[in-house]
């Protein structure tokens, strides 16, 4: 934590280091979200591999969890034929599908599933991470296949905010993390990592989430506010609990969608 405040105030003093900063996180938080979006493809895992001196990511993480995962995600990359073999991407195919379309693992990437007391999707929860994409302009492409608070769009969303030059949207960025996103992708990623059966999906959640908690945790340090306790962020929830509202259609044109 030392080191992540030391770098948070370089951050914070420097104009040139905080945008450096910020491309960097936009970048990685696209590439997870890619990981996370669709299988793995031969092209992708070629260059993941063919990156020199092992995999990493823009932003270099340092805590114990982020550096272990990205030991896991190399060492998970290295052990892949140097040509994926079509039983290798078959695996992964189908370690995707158990993540991410059939939910075998009960580890869903829907927000609502983790949060709900009944555990459903398309709950409270998607609508009010609806209601931050509806704030800066976008929309789900397709709400109906995707809800809106897939991880993917989730983390998409947080690359869009890091990435904006309009105004300074990290305080949003830090309250996103806080009352959606980290509020589950931890349990997630733990789940992932105990029940899948490749060592690359098991790295890729461990990453993700060491990731976005490490970021979080300097966005404390350069904005200079401690990140609430979980009692703080469910009592704030629980205030702004609303009965479903009913379902929305998405309407072309309505705004920027992924």
């Amino acid at each position: 934590m030392a080191d992540q405040a030391v770098l948070g105030q370089m951050l914070t003093e420097s104009a040139t280091a905080l945008g450096a900063f910020r491309r960097a996180v936009a970048d990685d938080l696209g590439d997870l979200a890619l990981f996370h979006d669709v299988e793995p493809s031969r092209e992708l895992l070629d260059a993941l591999k063919r990156q020199p001196g092992g995999f990493a990511l823009g932003l270099n993480l340092r805590s114990p969890a982020g550096a272990e995962a990205l030991a896991l995600m190399d060492a998970a990359l290295a052990a892949l034929p140097p040509v994926a073999e079509a039983r290798v991407m078959d695996e992964l195919a189908a370690d995707y599908a158990d993540i991410y379309l059939t939910h075998a693992y009960r580890a869903s990437p829907y927000e609502s599933v983790w949060l709900d007391d009944d555990h459903l999707m398309s709950q409270e929860p998607m609508f009010q991470v609806r209601a931050y994409y509806l704030r800066h302009g976008l929309t789900a492409a397709n709400w109906r296949v995707r809800p809106d608070d897939h991880l993917t769009l989730q983390l998409q969303f947080l690359a869009r905010l890091f990435s904006s030059e309009t105004g300074d949207v990290l305080p949003e960025a830090a309250c996103f993390m806080d009352e959606h996103l980290l509020r589950w992708l931890p349990q997630f990623g733990q789940r992932v990592a105990e029940r899948c059966r490749t060592a690359y999906f098991a790295a890729v959640a461990l990453l993700t989430a060491a990731y976005c908690e490490e970021i979080r945790d300097l966005l404390a340090s350069i904005l200079g506010q401690p990140r609430p306790s979980a009692e703080d962020i469910a009592s704030r929830m629980k205030q702004r609990r609303q009965p479903p509202p009913a379902p929305v259609a998405f309407v072309p044109g309505t705004g920027p969608s992924w």
